[in-house]
């Protein structure tokens, strides 16, 4: 019997040695391939930073993790998506900050200042910017300090201080020195000649971008090009040398077209038709004017192209991880299972020959009888846990799933309000500028107006809303239709937004609609629904 008993406690220490080994064998090695042009392909360079960072933090790589973080942080910056764009910022401003890599830090605080600049966020940008200078100052790094005071000569120069602007330029100019980096000390001269150009000093102007020029050509800096060309020809235009001025500025929609760079085309479009419009040439003013807007419609098309089609890729990507995580977890419950029902049989073996050696023996049948019902007991009750354990598992991997269904949803109705909040402003804006009496602006606006009215009503983004959803609220559109038969399709999307929480300017902002007609709409709903006097129309929804 002392021989039986070894035999268990030698198969449970096998048992439980080996589920040990089993939690810890997902360990891997990863490798990064060469970067995709992120703008050129975001698509195929967020699937590749995904996998990256995925295999970072499965390693436990937290350096390499943040600088994944970080570079898709950069690709949603360059789809002008900058809330998603600054939440990956943060996250690996937070990794960096625990290894103390400050000059990774301070390089992550440059782009949390610029997503908020280009956001129009001035004041964060430049808390943002002073922070990376603080932080360029501490390990005494001088380019990062030029780079930190020229961001923040900008802000200024956008915020119309152009004399801070102009001081923090010529600090930023005295940190480099002879073996600066040129293409920093080029956007340095081409930033101190807006500076000068905007407070009409148009010689000091011209001077400076000539500076930046002969530093871009050297470096066959083609983008920094177009712009400093850009420039000189707006000086030239201002000054009255219309020749001179429609000469650069045809270089700069040359080497537009060449990269398909549609930004600087269209820039170079508009200034094509000032010039021409200031000779009186007002065909060619007309032609280019057209030609400019119709480049910034295109724009506006594929930006909206391509923030969709990152999210789609995300939406994606998330439902594979998701897909792996439930398999690994099946398997490791499967393998759990298959050990315990192993020890269960070999345990029922020792049982049997427990019980013939007994018998040979001639036990007394109250003593087998105890000894028998004392293994099962012990078998019951590991099975018993396993079950339990199991139970747990499946429980974790429900709250999870919701988890991520429910920050899907809040991530997709922000994206939506930030949409709709845009648009909106543009609308009024614009609606001011129909409003005045320069004909050959309003004709243009109107067709604007009515691109963007088209968007805002555009019901594609409320079925992508919808599906996502009914993803965590499975029952909740049944359960309406419960209580009344005539509900539309806009009583379907009000209660949808009561359902999330959502306060009165947010719903108004999503749906398109004044705060008036939200109260009307709230009231044609409850009256639909029968509710009774003094019920509350928001608990009865969260009720469903």
């Amino acid at each position: 019997m002392k021989q039986f008993f070894t035999y268990i406690h030698l198969l449970l220490f096998i048992f439980l040695f080996a589920t040990g080994v089993f939690a810890q064998q997902e360990q891997s090695t990863y490798s990064t391939s060469k970067k995709e042009s992120m703008r050129q392909n975001p698509d195929l360079a967020f699937k590749q930073i995904k996998r990256n960072l995925n295999d970072a933090l499965e390693e436990g790589n937290q350096l390499f993790a943040a600088r994944c973080y970080r570079q898709i942080g950069e690709l949603y910056y360059y789809q002008a998506a900058y809330l998603q764009a600054l939440d990956n910022f943060y996250k690996a401003e937070s990794l960096f900050r625990k290894q103390e890599q400050f000059l990774e830090l301070a390089n992550t605080w440059i782009k949390i200042g610029e997503t908020n600049f280009y956001n129009k966020q001035y004041t964060v940008s430049s808390e943002a910017f002073e922070q990376a200078l603080s932080l360029y100052t501490s390990v005494d790094n001088n380019e990062g300090m030029a780079d930190a005071l020229a961001h923040i000569g900008q802000v200024y120069e956008k915020t119309e201080n152009l004399q801070e602007a102009k001081r923090y330029q010529y600090l930023a100019l005295d940190r480099l020195g002879d073996n600066a980096d040129q293409a920093l000390m080029a956007k340095i001269y081409e930033n101190i000649g807006s500076i000068y150009e905007d407070k009409f000093q148009l010689d000091s102007a011209l001077l400076f971008f000539q500076k930046a020029l002969e530093i871009i050509n050297r470096q066959d800096d083609k983008m920094g090009k177009i712009e400093v060309i850009n420039n000189l020809g707006d000086v030239f235009r201002k000054t009255g040398d219309y020749e001179t001025a429609l000469r650069y500025t045809r270089e700069a929609t040359s080497l537009a077209k060449d990269m398909n760079e549609h930004y600087q085309l269209a820039s170079a479009h508009r200034d094509l038709a000032k010039t021409f419009s200031l000779m009186g040439r007002y065909d060619s003013a007309y032609y280019y004017s057209e030609a400019g807007r119709e480049i910034h419609a295109e724009i506006f098309s594929e930006d909206m192209t391509k923030q969709l089609t990152i999210l789609q890729t995300l939406f994606e990507l998330e439902q594979k991880d998701d897909a792996i995580v439930q398999y690994e977890r099946e398997r490791k419950i499967h393998y759990t299972m298959l050990l315990f029902g192993t020890a269960i049989v070999l345990l029922l073996i020792f049982l049997g020959i427990s019980v013939i050696s007994r018998q040979k023996l001639k036990i007394t049948n109250g003593k087998r009888l105890h000894e028998q019902n004392q293994i099962l007991y012990e078998t019951q009750k590991r099975a018993m846990e396993t079950d339990l354990y199991n139970k747990k598992l499946k429980e974790e991997n429900l709250r999870n799933e919701l988890e991520l269904k429910s920050k899907e949803l809040t991530s997709h109705t922000l994206h939506l309000i930030q949409k709709n909040q845009l648009l909106d402003e543009l609308r009024e804006k614009l609606s001011v500028v129909v409003k005045s009496d320069k004909r050959d602006q309003r004709k243009e606006l109107k067709h604007i107006m009515n691109l963007i009215q088209l968007n805002h009503n555009q019901d594609k983004n409320w079925d992508d809303f919808r599906i996502v959803f009914e993803r965590v609220h499975e029952h909740f559109f049944d359960g309406l239709k419960e209580h009344s038969e005539t509900l539309t399709s806009s009583d379907f999307r009000l209660a949808a937004l009561l359902k999330m929480n959502l306060s009165s300017p947010d719903i108004s902002t999503m749906l398109g609609i004044s705060q008036d007609s939200l109260r009307i709409a709230r009231y044609r709903l409850r009256k639909k629904l029968n509710l009774p006097e003094g019920e509350s129309l928001a608990t009865f929804i969260q009720r469903l």
